[in-house]
């Protein structure tokens, strides 16, 4: 049995009769009191709406996903930079009561007074209606938590004038359910700094401070208030530290966060299974690809998470940065689309540049969709427009950030209203006119009829025979080079055009979809593609072959790598194996020369 699955007194060790996130909240409430609603009309309680702890499970569903919870966390940290963040950092630690393991996120912000954190674990109180803090419904801290695990601790430093506080909240539905309370109680402690000494700031009564003071102890992963303030020694003197524990697990009573299989990641344990390569080498390119990976790994979704690269603010996933990936920097053939929706008619004209373009691993990979975002923050990855079956928009990518629609508050998705069914039609509609225009690019035959003729006659010129096609960097391409997470390129853009460089037709074309667009709400800037040498017919047969050659290389090198690190720690260790013995030689012969000598005496 795991051991958070144990049961026992500490605080620690006291967890839910279930650890699964899908069947904790089935339980029955208890019955409240019959002269409960008496009792409340006399005390004066009744004014007070009541919420019972059932609903921190409810709520947290809107989390179908555990990575969107943890972004809900990043979040907040993200809107800190304004208050002059630089980082957040998520790490796994050990709650010592029972060693389990615990998910710890912890930012340099502003941090919370007491009114502040006292809002953060309200229910749907918000105060960030800015036009840039992603933030907005008030729930995402009550939500994101409590899909990650049962219980959390917020411990958190702010400087608000000439005033230093720390404050301390725990929010425990581990705590509610074993005590069978019928409220949302959250125990909250206060300090401020006077004279360089940390003292207990008291709001209500000090037998209410102390009562707040017992629970956390009890159902906190810590056993003394000394334990708790030596949390603020690595916060500073200003910033925010939530640890969330007792971490839900899946029908096999496994965690479903994995924090054993890559020491510098987090993964999730129940992952899909990769789609969309024929052969086995496909497959496995896909499997290493972006678009594939952020459904289980934390590095590859948080370095896609936020459109615009930070200029000083990092996300420190387990001790190592995470590195941003601008996803319209690893297109091939790109084409900038500006989509110009009606939000209200009485409303300023929004515009929304929309960047499309082929996936580098084209055409050998049908890796597709179109990268939503809002206010800089990713909520649709690679969603398909178009059914998985269409061969219209293969290999087609695309990037636009969609400020003008609200999101789901899962942040996982947009609501279905009128506005965001018009963009997913346009969406369609650039994707399909796109893929007409510059499908030949990647081997397939063109769409239009004067390229289709055009492209006959290149090839009956060249007596169809095949051409070179020129690398970039080839040897980056010997040694299997990437562009950060994404595989590497696989050909020169511009000599795979296969198109002489006056390219009047396509200039031609290109301007009669552009006024065509333009009469129908969308503005087209296209980028110019260059092109010279002889399309080659078998293109895409020789790039399939040249992507597993060069993923072949790929793994023989990484394999190697492993090789040598392995025999560096084996040289080490016989190294470290002589020295010992050489050490122990001396040694002897030491004690051997003093012996001689003394018997020479």
């Amino acid at each position: 049995m795991p051991v958070a699955m144990a049961g026992g007194s500490s605080g620690g060790g006291r967890v839910l009769d279930c650890r699964s996130f899908w069947k904790a909240g089935s339980y029955e409430a208890p019955a409240a009191p019959t002269h409960g609603f008496q009792d409340a009309l006399e005390t004066g309680d009744f004014d007070r709406a009541r919420v019972h702890p059932k609903f921190l499970h409810t709520n947290a569903t809107s989390h179908k996903w555990a990575f969107g919870a943890i972004a809900e966390l990043l979040d907040n940290a993200v809107d800190e930079i304004s208050n002059g963040a630089t980082f957040i950092r998520v790490d796994k630690t050990i709650n010592s009561k029972d060693n389990s393991p615990m998910l710890l996120f912890q930012d340099d912000g502003g941090g919370m007074d007491p009114e502040g954190v006292r809002r953060c674990m309200s229910l749907g109180f918000s105060t960030k209606k800015s036009k840039t803090t992603i933030g907005q419904y008030g729930n995402g801290f009550k939500t994101s938590t409590m899909r990650l695990g049962a219980d959390a601790i917020v411990f958190t430093c702010a400087i608000r004038g000439s005033n230093v506080t720390l404050s301390i909240g725990l929010l425990s539905y581990t705590f509610l359910r074993r005590t069978m309370k019928d409220d949302i109680v959250v125990p909250m402690l206060d300090f401020k700094i006077q004279d360089r000494e940390i003292v207990p700031l008291v709001y209500g009564s000090q037998g209410d401070w102390d009562s707040s003071l017992k629970i956390i102890l009890d159902w906190s992963p810590f056993s003394s208030k000394e334990e708790l303030l030596q949390q603020f020694q690595d916060v500073g003197s200003h910033g925010t530290k939530v640890a969330v524990y007792n971490l839900w697990m899946n029908d096999d009573g496994l965690l479903e966060l994995d924090f054993e299989d890559d020491d510098e990641d987090i993964l999730l344990r129940d992952q899909g299974s990769a789609s969309g390569g024929v052969t086995k080498g496909q497959k496995e390119i896909v499997q290493q690809h972006i678009s594939h990976r952020l459904r289980f790994s934390l590095r590859a979704y948080t370095s896609i998470l936020y459109l615009k690269k930070f200029d000083n603010f990092q996300i420190i996933l387990r001790g190592k940065p995470v590195e941003q990936i601008c996803i319209t920097d690893e297109l091939k053939f790109k084409k900038a689309v500006t989509y110009k929706p009606q939000v209200t008619h009485d409303s300023q004209v929004v515009s929304v540049r929309v960047d499309v373009g082929f996936a580098k691993e084209a055409p050998i990979l049908g890796i597709f969709g179109m990268n939503v975002y809002h206010k800089n923050r990713l909520i649709m990855p690679f969603w398909k427009v178009f059914q998985e079956g269409s061969s219209r928009g293969r290999s087609v990518v695309g990037v636009l950030e969609a400020n003008f629609i609200e999101p789901a508050h899962d942040k996982q998705d947009f609501e279905r209203t009128p506005l965001f069914l018009r963009l997913e039609a346009r969406l369609k509609q650039i994707i399909i006119d796109f893929w007409k225009e510059k499908c030949h690019l990647i081997g397939y035959q063109p769409t239009d009829p004067n390229l289709r003729s055009q492209y006959k006659a290149t090839l009956k010129d060249s007596g169809g025979s095949a051409s070179h096609v020129h690398h970039k960097n080839s040897s980056s391409r010997r040694t299997g080079g990437f562009s950060s997470n994404l595989l590497p390129e696989t050909y020169d853009d511009v000599a795979a055009a296969g198109f002489p460089n006056n390219g009047s037709h396509l200039q031609s074309t290109g301007q009669a979809q552009q006024n065509n667009m333009d009469s129908e709400g969308l503005d087209e800037d296209l980028v110019e593609i260059g092109s010279s040498g002889i399309f080659d017919p078998n293109f895409m047969e020789k790039l399939s072959e040249e992507n597993l050659a060069l993923f072949s290389r790929r793994e023989e090198l990484r394999q190697r790598d492993t090789q040598l690190k392995q025999t560096i720690e084996d040289l080490e260790r016989e190294l470290e194996e002589t020295k010992r013995k050489c050490g122990q030689l001396a040694a002897e012969l030491k004690v051997r020369k003093n012996h001689q000598h003394l018997h020479h005496r």
